[in-house]
Order: structure tokens, then sequence, then C-alpha cells
């Protein structure tokens, strides 16, 4: 359990709490390139407690800043693209990629107010069919171009999941926890699809695997060059023995895990303390690592409804829809300070510990672990456990 002070410190991510200020310090996915396009160029971002606004100008360049004009706070999303910047529908004040307001009509020309009126503008780029933005302190650090990201052995999609109504710590932890896939993934998809045999085959290969029983489980601290995090490593028994080679959940944010024949990188995104995105970019590998070719424009995206029904009751069919009903009904912001802690939480433990060591290295004003700046580091972010998860994959995909 946690006191009161500590629960906040691990779960606030605003702008000036220490959570917050490390979480600035990564790279996150903000919106699918698809939803920036010539008939919508402009997207409401809420990220980190902050309310922005991602916009293409008329030659192609993103730009991301707060969404509300400085002059009488309308909406800019409701602004117009212009070659130059997006132009806002209440007064005509104009801004560039970079913040700048570059066009105030009806002003004086030279007027102090062109300089009070810039905008902070974030960083952006574009990888693997996402938009990624950091909103930490300049100069920013490299994006990292995890292997999944660009791997050209494969195929990619994405998954948009539905907006979470809960603290992006609670899915994390999720995470480090090895225990809960019988329970939560098994025996609800039993009861779930218990009068649908149907409905019932396109599951069959994630309830064989979510019923394996567990014989052991432990938890091992990864340390590596680009990257750090805790794996969870599970011991199966029953007529398919296995141990895995478990799933790096990579700090601060992100979970590596095989669905099926993909290798998927979860991306669990802070929109504010009560609220969370998720995004999914799944890679899987050809048999024959046969070369592709697949521009971010033919990348598939596909986006969950949302499983809450008209009665107020989750959905239970599909494993994305248990995990959120588990995270959403512990609270908008689970109360840690009343917990019971056991012993299949050791990694949740040791995953807190490591949210606090990082906090500190940003209050001393180092970076935190996972920071990238060496190129040489950066062609492409491999995972120690990527052979053992590939020949999964691999095997998964022949069987089909």
């Amino acid at each position: 359990m946690l006191s009161a002070e500590d629960n906040l410190l691990l779960t606030q991510v605003g702008k000036g709490t220490p959570c917050g200020e490390l979480m600035r310090r990564y790279w996150m996915p903000v919106a699918v390139a698809k939803e920036i396009s010539d008939d919508k160029p402009v997207k409401r971002v809420r990220i980190l407690g902050e309310d922005l606004v991602l916009f293409r100008d008329g030659k192609g360049r993103l730009g991301l800043i707060p969404e509300h004009c400085p002059h009488r706070h309308a909406s800019l999303y409701f602004g117009f693209i212009e070659d130059d910047g997006l132009r806002c529908a209440y007064h005509g004040w104009k801004f560039n990629v970079d913040g700048e307001c570059i066009e105030q009509p009806y002003e004086r020309a030279n007027s102090p107010l062109m300089k009070q009126a810039c905008q902070t503008s974030y960083p952006v780029q574009q990888l693997a069919g996402l938009i990624f933005a950091y909103l930490g302190p300049a100069p920013a650090p490299l994006l990292p171009r995890w292997e999944m990201l660009v791997r050209d052995d494969g195929v990619r999609s994405i998954v948009v999941l539905p907006p979470h109504r809960c603290n992006w710590l609670q899915a994390q932890e999720n995470s480090l926890d090895p225990t809960h896939t019988y329970w939560l993934h098994a025996r609800l998809f039993e009861r779930a699809l218990k009068d649908r045999p149907e409905d019932r085959k396109p599951w069959a290969a994630d309830l064989a695997y979510f019923s394996r029983p567990i014989e052991s489980y432990e938890f091992e601290f990864c340390r590596e060059p680009a990257w750090s995090g805790i794996r969870k490593v599970r011991t199966y028994g029953g007529d398919r023995p296995q141990k895995e080679s478990g799933h790096p959940a990579i700090f601060p944010n992100i979970l590596v895990a095989p669905q099926g024949p993909k290798l998927t990188m979860h991306f669990r995104v802070p929109v504010d303390d009560e609220n969370l995105a998720i995004y999914w970019v799944e890679f899987q590998a050809n048999v024959d690592g046969s070369r592709v070719k697949q521009a971010d424009e033919d990348i598939p995206v596909s986006w969950l409804p949302d499983p809450l029904q008209p009665d107020g009751d989750y959905r239970l069919d599909h494993f994305v829809y248990q995990d959120q009903m588990a995270w959403e009904t512990q609270g908008r912001v689970f109360d840690r300070t009343t917990e019971l802690i056991g012993m299949g939480d050791r990694g949740i433990v040791m995953y807190r510990n490591m949210l606090r060591q990082q906090i500190q290295i940003v209050q001393e004003g180092k970076d935190p672990d996972g920071v990238i700046r060496d190129p040489a580091l950066n062609d492409m972010v491999r995972l120690s456990l990527n052979s053992e998860l590939n020949k999964l994959a691999h095997e998964m995909a022949a069987a089909k």
C-alpha cells in the first residue's frame, strides 16, 4: 500500500508535478497520421493535462500548439489552414508551426502584441503511421526508432483503443501483473461466450493461451543502452508446458507482447490524471524473412468501440475490454492507500520504486532512463528478448 502523498507523486501528470515532468522527457503518440488529412487538417489533442491542437499547414508541415488563441481564447481547432499556418476563426490572428504569431489583422504594424502572442510549440514527428510529440525541455531527445516501428521484414497495423476513464498507472501496473490472465481473461472469455459457440472460434487461441496453469513466476529488471524496464516471466504447466521469455514493460509507459502471430507495442499515453489514450502498433514478421515496403498511408488502422453498454455494464468478450473493466473499476485514480499487496504484486512494487527513482533523477536535472541522444543507439532500438518473441510470432503465423 502507498501513502496518499506517494499515490499523488506517482499518478499526477500535469505540468509542474514530479511525475508530469518525468513523463514530459519522453516522446508519445498523440494521433494517427491518417487523422490529419486534407479534409480535416486540425485535431484536438489533450495530453499530460494540456489542451493542444495538432495541425498540418498548407505545405504539409506539422505543428502542435495550445488550443486557445492568446487573444481572446477562442479555440484554434475551428481555425483556417493556410500555407504558412493556422488562422484563428475569431479575429484572424495566425500562427505558424513554430507557434509564432505571424499576422494580426486590424492591429498596427510592429505592434508589441505580435511577440506577446507567440505560442508554445511542441516538436512533432511522424513514424510508422503515428504522430509523436515531445512536451519536455529543449533540446528534445531522439524519437526512439523501436524495431516494431521500422523493421521491413513484415507488415504493420495500428489499433486505437477506446478512451480509458482511468489514470495511466493503472494500465502500466497491469503489465507487471502475472496472475490476472487466468481469471480476468480465460474465465471471463468462457462466461462471455458461454452461449455463443460460433463466437468462440476467433478466440480459441486466446482461450488456450490464457487458460494455461501458472506454476511459477518471477520478475527481472532490464537495463539496455537505449531502454530499461521490467519483465514478468511465467512458467506454465499442463499440456503446454513453457517458460516464457517474458514481456518487457518498457519504462515509463510501454508494453511489448505477442498477440497471436503479431508482436505488439502498447503505448499508454496519459491524457490527464483521470483519462488515458492507448495506441497499439502491431508487427507481423514474414515467416520467410522477405522484405516489404509499407508506406505510412498503407498501414491499416482500426478503432475499437467503447465497451460500455446502454445499461452501464461492460462488454467482456474481448480481452481489451476485460482489462479496461478492471482498470476503470479501480476508480479514476486508484486509491492505493487501501490496497492489499500480495506476492504476485512484486513486479508492481519494483516498477513503483523505479518510477520514484526516475522522478528523483529528473529533479536532479539529469536525463531519466530511456532518453536517447546518441544516434548510434537509435538506428533501430532492439529488444533483448526479441529472438524468443520473434520465434513465437513465427510459429503462430506458420500455424495459421
